[in-house]
């Protein structure tokens, strides 16, 4: 996993990683195209595919509406870094097929624009601008399969 670094502070909300006002929808392409408009109205045109949130503390906190990974995930965001997540959003990115990581210290480091790439076997984030390495807090194997299948759902599919 390779990207670019797209930073955001901490406490970023579900309505400002995917606004209210967008909810009357469940078609995951129009959620995309409004993903963190709130907090910087141009993101989702800045984005490529492959690029990777990097959060401040308590990432995803507000509901449990299942649209903020969606949103992300459609977007095409590669994974969201972070020293902490809601828990509602934790679980809901992993069913959703969000991959997410907890790491303080790549949190803390990592700048907009740095290219990061992540090593989920060997527990590292690299960022390639800096020449740095941090630790990430190693992903379970049952949320790696859920991830790797696309979601809870598909995950679900393939064991029946």
């Amino acid at each position: 996993m390779k990207g670019k670094a797209w930073k955001f502070g901490d406490n970023i909300n579900t309505d400002e990683i995917i606004p209210a006002r967008y909810l009357n929808t469940s078609d995951s392409l129009e959620l995309a195209k409004h993903c963190m408009e709130d907090v910087d109205p141009e993101f989702p045109n800045k984005l490529s595919v492959g690029d990777i949130i990097v959060g401040g503390k308590n990432f995803g906190c507000g509901s449990s509406r299942e649209h903020a990974p969606i949103a992300i995930k459609t977007a095409g965001i590669a994974c969201v870094i972070a020293p902490s997540f809601a828990r509602i959003f934790f679980r809901n990115s992993f069913n959703m097929g969000l991959m997410i990581f907890e790491s303080p210290e790549a949190s803390e480091k990592i700048s907009t624009g740095d290219v990061i790439e992540i090593d989920i076997e060997n527990g590292q984030i690299k960022n390639e601008t800096k020449n740095e390495t941090y630790p990430v807090r190693p992903v379970p194997e049952f949320m790696q399969e859920l991830i790797t299948s696309g979601g809870l759902l598909e995950y679900i599919k393939k064991i029946i």
